[in-house]
């Protein structure tokens, strides 16, 4: 499945989630992750981000979508290399 994360957590705790989602995806943007993934690693995921954020203070949102094959990508602007920052 093909899965979008995007996150906005409190900043003591920034770097543990992008830390826990590079592992899984590929970072975007600042606090935006796409790519390929089975379910058992979302589930995987989903339960180490569940250690690291506070839900009252803490969002992430995971969109799903069945395959890569049926999704439309456009970016408008400079296409950023994210590999590197942090």
């Amino acid at each position: 499945m093909y899965v979008i994360l995007v996150y906005d957590v409190n900043k003591r705790r920034v770097k543990k989630v992008l830390r826990c989602c590079r592992k899984y995806l590929t970072r975007v943007q600042n606090s935006v992750f796409e790519g390929t993934i089975t379910d058992a690693k979302t589930e995987q995921l989903k339960r180490e981000l569940k250690q690291i954020i506070v839900p009252k203070e803490d969002a992430v949102s995971i969109y799903r979508m069945e395959s890569y094959k049926y999704t439309y990508k456009e970016s408008i602007g400079i296409q950023i290399d994210m590999g590197n920052i942090l």
